[in-house]
């Protein structure tokens, strides 16, 4: 059995020094004592919290970062930047979504993330015909996932339709696009793929309430009825216009009024829940999945976080696009819009708390329990994931305890991320990913040639 000595480090009990995790063959942690270091155990110096769960990526799109922003003719909107992201899905081959991926997972591993729900909506071949074997491509992201060392939650995407209503899809969609026949293929090879890693889990995605069709969403949930259930919802205003139009109802409200909410449930966005909807959501103990650095670069709003929070209800976040990959960066934005919605500091944080402190463990719970993770932290039974943060950082000069989250979070801590182990397995060291040589030329020959070509 392995032995992790951490200086010190964020227990679910609080901050403590000198702790030794004992890490079995099945990188859980087996063990906690404190104390001087066992002789045999690797000493890890500096400040040791949980690795965060990532609770909804689009691997691909970490390809097309920065492509988008350029004005066009008339206002610019998600549906603008919807129309530059089918254009870049419809250039990749398989190894190309490979190489994408585990770029963004070496990026999403150097910032702190150790596991990821990736959303994976890109099915088939440039032509829109499945590949022989229909799961081809979320298999990529499952060994870009391998290759990092990145847990991953895969979460295949159902995608039927271009709008409410069962409208016909588009010819931009032809790679998302499935039947229940086929969705149940692609589904059934996701699941072989991650369980035969060893960090590999699965949930399903009815993409959106515009993607599926009622008597669609009843058989997905028959078919499945154990595990994540991932859907986009409420993220712009017009996807709430157009569910009025055309059903009389809000988007989450239908949704509840298709299915029985409950904790199984990640309602990606959320972000024109109305008061309504925000008790729904709270009171069915489904978590709502936040990602608040795309939502800003897609102009979508400011979700109700502070009411939703003060209801009981569960978030967590995810880097969605890809468009910058920071974990602590997206906790300070999911605090930054609240105080945007609020005018007022430290909104999501109780009187007298820390608020990198709150909102660090709130995600950690809420991510936990979108991606199906169980026990999460640095805990007994939970895996051996270690985020260290260096404690010679002038970030946190003269700061200890809570004061270290807040300054990570808040304060001018680039390259703060000195080591993270996984599984009890260290796969950045110095701040860099092990393999990160290698996925950038990897990666690097893909841009060029997409992009450049």
């Amino acid at each position: 059995m392995d032995k992790l000595h951490l200086d010190k480090a964020l227990t679910p009990e609080g901050w403590r020094d000198d702790v030794t995790l004992s890490v079995g063959p099945d990188g859980r942690i087996a063990a906690i004592t404190t104390g001087a270091a066992p002789p045999d155990a690797t000493r890890i110096r500096g400040i040791a919290i949980p690795g965060l769960p990532n609770l909804h990526s689009h691997a691909f799109q970490r390809g097309m970062a920065g492509l988008a922003e350029v004005a066009g003719e008339g206002d610019d909107s998600f549906w603008t930047w919807r129309d530059w992201m089918y254009r870049f899905a419809l250039a990749l081959e398989p190894d190309d979504v490979e190489a994408i991926a585990a770029l963004a997972y070496v990026e999403m591993l150097e910032a702190g993330f150790t596991t990821v729900g990736e959303f994976h909506y890109l099915h088939h071949g440039r032509d829109g015909r499945p590949y022989a074997d229909p799961a081809e491509l979320a298999r990529r992201c499952i060994a870009a996932a391998e290759t990092t060392g990145l847990g991953i939650a895969i979460l295949p995407v159902f995608y039927a339709h271009s709008g409410f209503g069962g409208l016909p899809p588009s010819e931009g969609q032809r790679r998302f696009i499935c039947d229940l026949d086929l969705f149940g293929r692609v589904a059934a090879g996701a699941r072989a793929a991650a369980k035969a890693y060893g960090r590999g889990g699965f949930g399903i995605a009815p993409h959106s309430l515009r993607a599926v069709t009622r008597d669609e969403l009843t058989a997905l949930l028959a078919a499945f009825p154990a595990g994540p259930v991932h859907i986009h919802v409420s993220e712009q205003v017009k996807e709430v216009e157009d569910c009025l139009s055309a059903h009389g109802m809000r988007p989450i409200a239908l949704l509840g009024d298709w299915a029985a909410l409950s904790e199984r449930w990640c309602l990606i966005h959320a972000t024109h829940a109305d008061p309504f909807e925000v008790r729904q959501m709270a009171s069915a103990g489904a978590v709502v999945g936040l990602c608040p650095v795309t939502e800003a670069n897609l102009g979508d709003g400011l979700f109700a976080g502070v009411d939703f929070k003060a209801r009981g209800g569960r978030f967590g976040v995810g880097t969605d696009s890809n468009v910058a990959i920071s974990a602590s960066g997206e906790l300070a934005m999911l605090d930054y819009a609240q105080r945007f919605a609020t005018r007022r500091r430290t909104a999501l944080a109780d009187r007298g708390r820390s608020t990198g402190r709150t909102v660090l463990e709130a995600c950690l719970c809420g991510g936990a329990q979108a991606l199906g993770l169980g026990t999460i932290g640095l805990a007994v039974g939970a895996p051996a994931d270690v985020v260290v943060l260096d404690a010679g950082h002038m970030a946190f000069a003269g700061r200890g305890g809570d004061a270290v989250l807040d300054s990570w979070i808040f304060g001018p801590s680039a390259g703060a991320v000195s080591e993270v182990w996984v599984s009890g397995r260290r796969v950045v060291d110095g701040g860099r990913h092990v393999a990160r040589s290698a996925v950038e030329v990897r990666a690097r020959a893909v841009l060029e040639r997409v992009i450049g070509g």
